[in-house]
């Protein structure tokens, strides 16, 4: 895969809910909302999309909204991230499968490896997962 270059305002997108579930139709105006106002790229599943709190299904169906929301307007950046290489691999999986142009990964928190644990965290994911 050619080595894709990111630049401008990508916006981390908030997970809006309702009644305890995923507000999809509020996802979507938000996307819009980012879209209409120039934003470069956007991304649902940072940390600031509340990502540590959902489960797996959740996690996925965000993605999956975002990236049918945004239709190839711009790029998407999934976050894909977690402390476990298993369930970082698995959600970049998804991520990919569904049509995000990249993803967002993070160093593992809590369990502290060392500076080889975290190179191979990533080089783990990276040689998985054919995706930026």
């Amino acid at each position: 895969m050619a080595k894709r270059v990111f630049q401008g305002s990508l916006v981390a997108l908030v997970t809006p809910f309702r009644d305890g579930k995923v507000d999809e139709a509020a996802l979507k105006q938000l996307v819009e909302f980012q879209i209409r106002g120039g934003t470069d790229a956007i991304v649902p599943c940072g940390t600031t999309g509340e990502s540590p709190t959902l489960d797996h299904p959740e996690h996925n169906r965000v993605v999956d909204v975002v990236i049918e929301a945004v239709n190839k307007r711009i790029p998407v950046v999934a976050g894909t991230g977690s402390n476990s290489t298993a369930e970082a691999i698995s959600m970049t999986k998804h991520a990919k499968e569904a049509g995000a142009d990249a993803a967002l990964i993070v160093l593992p928190y809590y369990n502290k490896p060392t500076q080889k644990g975290l190179i191979e965290h990533c080089r783990k994911i990276a040689d998985t997962v054919d995706l930026p």
